[in-house]
């Protein structure tokens, strides 16, 4: 595994157990002898996480934490679809892939051999108005910007369900989040979309993506690869 280091990204709604894959999937590949770094896209990558965060707390009084069944959350911020907002948002997601592009060649001078990131640049993209020709161009020009994922998982999930799990936007909005990320997908053609599995399955599914690129690398030096 001395080629290029495996980029991975997973994307997908709040509650759509993103954070479980990339846990499976890290003990997955560390099993297989390669060394894992993980990267959260908000904490690592966004530009000025503390003044966005400020900004929508004091401006459209979004609440803070991170819900869960026992304690829902009433957030405000991507939901918060006002027309100077979305031109903002234009704004500030060319920032974060142009800081995306240098996190990822800082993290490619590591002995890391794996780069998994939750959440990925197509997670702002998606809350984007997709059905503008002029964001549609901006869609490409930022996935030209940044480094493209060996293999970008889209987890999707039952809205209700995922809010079940993780309750912080209403159900009308992710319904909305749903269908922008399909067609980001389409206008994209390069995610790995994971259908709403039992679990055991899921993990099945994302290991499989993966073994396929651990077995095209590996295959030029007559090694083999453990099956899942």
């Amino acid at each position: 595994m001395n080629r290029k280091q495996l980029l991975v990204s997973f994307s997908g709604l709040d509650g759509s157990g993103k954070s479980t894959q990339i846990a499976n999937l890290t003990a997955y590949l560390q099993d297989r002898g390669l060394e894992v770094r993980n990267l959260a896209f908000w904490d690592d990558v966004v530009v000025g996480t503390r003044y966005r965060e400020s900004f929508v707390h004091k401006v459209y009084g979004s609440e803070k934490g991170i819900g869960a069944p026992e304690r829902p959350v009433n957030r405000r911020d991507k939901n918060v679809r006002k027309w100077y907002l979305s031109i903002a948002r234009h704004f500030l997601y060319l920032a974060d892939a142009i800081h995306l592009r240098a996190v990822i060649r800082k993290a490619r001078s590591s002995s890391a051999q794996a780069l998994i990131m939750d959440r990925y640049i197509y997670d702002e993209l998606a809350n984007l108005p997709l059905g503008s020709p002029l964001t549609r161009w901006f869609v490409n020009m930022v996935a030209w910007i940044v480094p493209r994922p060996d293999v970008a998982y889209l987890l999707d999930a039952d809205p209700e369900a995922a809010r079940a799990r993780k309750p912080e936007y209403p159900v009308d909005f992710m319904r909305q989040c749903r269908a922008a990320y399909f067609r980001l997908a389409e206008l994209l053609g390069s995610l790995t979309i994971v259908p709403p599995l039992p679990l055991p399955e899921a993990k099945a599914e994302v290991e499989r993506a993966i073994h396929s690129q651990l077995r095209d690398r590996v295959a030029a030096q007559g090694l083999s690869v453990q099956s899942a």
